[in-house]
């Protein structure tokens, strides 16, 4: 359910919004992974008061239900402003708001290695709206956000490697900086 490559950035995009990061270890084990996405949440209710969450949901209705679930155990709301949208539109409307993300997965044929660690510019929107899930709600891709609007800092990947193999590959960033826009 969870976001894996690259999760070490989350610490760069937290000091760049100038916004608290909450980590907790989990297992990914589904459904036990839920009580560790709690302990989280509940850690980030006490330490600083949030009132809900909001989701990066498209179509899944596997996160957004185990979502909404968990807000309304814990008395928070839950808002999902992407559900249902265009998914290519939306990845058009990213990019004209300026995120700057690179693709740092595909899990899935025929994303190859020549996807790992490109931008997501205008021709990869292209590249990707061929796809069942161009915007990768259904595991296909995971990306990683490098500057957007929000951040103070752009990310600087500094050191990466990549590992593909059996239609499966990742984009790792072993070393990255905050640089002044």
């Amino acid at each position: 359910m969870f976001h894996t490559p690259n999760i070490d950035v989350t610490l760069l995009q937290s000091q760049s919004m100038g916004i608290p990061l909450v980590r907790v270890v989990t297992k990914g084990e589904k459904e036990i992974e839920l009580d560790d996405l709690k302990k989280a949440v509940k850690e980030a209710v006490d330490r600083y008061k949030i009132e809900g969450i909001v989701t990066g949901a498209v179509r899944s209705t596997y996160q957004a239900s185990r979502v909404q679930r968990l807000c309304h155990e814990l008395n928070l709301w839950c808002f999902n402003p992407l559900w249902l949208l265009n998914q290519v539109e939306l990845l058009h409307e990213l990019l004209e708001k300026g995120i700057h993300a690179i693709i740092s997965g595909v899990f899935a044929e025929p994303l190859d290695e020549s996807y790992l660690g490109k931008e997501i510019d205008i021709k990869m929107i292209e590249r990707l709206s061929k796809q069942q899930n161009p915007a990768g709600e259904g595991g296909e891709i995971e990306t990683t956000v490098l500057d957007a609007p929000i951040f103070k800092k752009k990310i600087i990947i500094t050191k990466n490697e990549t590992d593909y193999k059996n239609f499966a590959g990742t984009f790792t960033i072993l070393d990255a900086k905050l640089e002044s826009k």
